[in-house]
């Protein structure tokens, strides 16, 4: 019987995927680590044992969009290996609560984003087509930037003066518009409560 070993080059995009993944999601894992461990060592140790556990395992990974909820399972796993070596610290959450915050952890942070979202698109569409452009030019690839300054009459530098200009106008806004909405939601009555 013949069996048959993957190829370098199957190797390597493999090795590639999951680099490309792993790098895009990472922050994300390591905030979602930090819910469950106690410190920022623990982390860096649950990532790093993660991370080797995702890399052998990518192949049970059925489609790239779902890496990030599979590979929060295997950070909590390894998150929770990890904290049993920290149960005799007696200053260490139970499991039970920890599994309870690491939910809630997710749950937040996806809630933030799409918060963020919601603000960045809110802001964005204040701004002039013109400047929408500008802003999106550095991620249309090399040269846009130039290429804009080339149709009119001002200079290159003068445009990534603008730009920086433009970023700071959208962050300032999307904060005022998450501010304005964390104040709302401190406001409105909770849904859960029974009115006396």
């Amino acid at each position: 019987m013949e069996t048959t070993t993957p190829s370098n080059e199957d190797k390597d995009g493999e090795d590639g995927r999951f680099l490309r993944l792993f790098v895009h999601h990472e922050q994300s894992l390591r905030a979602y680590a930090r819910a469950i461990v106690p410190t920022w060592d623990a982390v860096d140790e649950v990532i790093q044992e993660a991370s080797l556990v995702m890399w052998r395992k990518l192949g049970q990974l059925d489609a790239d969009e779902n890496f990030l909820p599979w590979a929060k399972v295997v950070v909590r796993f390894e998150a929770l290996r990890a904290r049993r070596n920290y149960a005799r610290d007696r200053l260490v959450f139970s499991e039970e609560l920890l599994a309870l915050l690491a939910d809630e952890a997710a749950e937040v942070e996806e809630e933030h984003l799409v918060l963020e979202r919601s603000a960045l698109k809110i802001c964005f569409r204040k701004l002039s087509p013109a400047h929408q452009e500008l802003l999106l030019a550095p991620y249309a690839g090399s040269g846009k930037v130039k290429e804009l300054a080339g149709y009119s009459t001002r200079s290159v530098n003068s445009y990534y003066k603008l730009l920086g200009r433009l970023r700071a106008k959208l962050q300032s806004c999307i904060e005022s518009e998450l501010y304005a909405v964390r104040k709302l939601s401190l406001r409105a009555p909770d849904p859960h409560s029974r009115p006396q």
